[in-house]
């Protein structure tokens, strides 16, 4: 089983280099983003309490999410593999997955970084903003937190998968056609 977590700050096209990675490798993604969608579309309560924390631009506690995706893979227990879009966000999420998988006799293959700097994130979300319906893309004060959650919780999780040889940093600015074959190369080498 070949997983691999798509690792970057808000608006460094893990979504579109999800897709082109789940195309030419065949797994099944998990984007935590998708996961809060279904239940908020569905009116669960843990979609209502994730929105709290969205709307704030704040990360939902470690729990909910782990719970969420652990019924995910429940479901696709026979899958060739897994991407891991969004998550995890936290060091602690980190250690939740690779206790998760190793149920399954399985493992993280790969960490891949999309590496942007902060100016061209802003630019990014203020301009899907327009388009996406999202609330949190479309004021700057709220990026900027979403990035400062970033930078203080979940940038910690690339360290955590370099001290374990699994992290590969990508440069995230260039045509989406570079970017995916610098992932390729990447990944080729790692699974």
């Amino acid at each position: 089983m070949v997983n691999i977590v798509l690792f970057g700050p808000p608006g460094a096209g893990k979504g579109t280099q999800s897709e082109n990675i789940i195309d030419k490798y065949g797994l099944n993604h998990i984007s935590t983003g998708d996961l809060f969608r279904k239940h908020l579309g569905e009116g669960t309560e843990l979609g209502k309490l994730a929105q709290q924390y969205m709307d704030q631009g704040k990360l939902v506690p470690d729990e909910v999410v782990i719970g969420m995706v652990g019924d995910y893979i429940t479901t696709k227990k026979d899958a060739p593999g897994f991407i891991f879009d969004g998550f995890p966000r936290t060091v602690a999420q980190a250690e939740a997955l690779d206790a998760l998988l190793e149920k399954y006799d399985t493992a993280i293959s790969c960490m891949v970084m999309l590496d942007v700097p902060e100016d061209e994130l802003k630019k990014r979300l203020l301009e899907r903003g327009k388009t996406s319906g999202r609330v949190d893309d479309q004021n700057e004060e709220k990026i900027n937190v979403r990035i400062q959650e970033y930078l203080n919780k979940t940038l910690p999780v690339a360290g955590f998968y370099a001290s374990q040889s699994k992290d590969c940093k990508i440069n995230g600015v260039g045509t989406v056609e570079e970017i995916f074959g610098n992932i390729s190369s990447a990944l080729d080498t790692h699974i």
